[in-house]
């Protein structure tokens, strides 16, 4: 079993940065793809970024195009998420996932109950 372990959250300005790190005991041997999705008090979760584990080939929320980069060391069995330009409404729980079989990763942002594993979250706050 896929245990996933997030890192990086914190407080920051609007306008800020910040860089989350999600390292998997069994990254490129049991995902096929991993993600980030996010959940803010009171919404659904939805998903942010994801990325195939072989290919490196990545999918993005159309609020984060440009703003975020997912990326990943495959030595490290670490997936990264670098946030720019954060904004208020970017403030969430943040959660990495993944996902073993193969599926289209644009769909997957779309549907989260196709995670297999889900770590278990790194709050961001981003201040105005």
């Amino acid at each position: 079993q896929v245990q996933l372990v997030e890192s990086g959250g914190g407080s920051v300005q609007a306008g800020g940065s910040l860089r989350l790190s999600c390292t998997s005991s069994e990254y490129t041997t049991k995902s096929n793809s991993m993600a980030w999705f996010r959940q803010a008090p009171g919404k659904e979760r939805e998903g942010v970024a994801a990325i195939y584990t072989a290919s490196g080939n990545t999918a993005y929320a159309d609020s984060v195009k440009g703003r975020f980069t997912i990326s990943q060391d495959n030595a490290k069995n670490t997936v990264y998420l670098q946030m720019n330009s954060l904004k208020p409404e970017d403030s969430a729980m943040y959660y990495c996932a993944a996902r073993r079989l193969v599926i289209p990763i644009a769909y997957w942002l779309i549907y989260p109950r196709n995670t297999d594993v889900w770590g278990q979250g790194t709050l961001v706050t981003v201040a105005s």
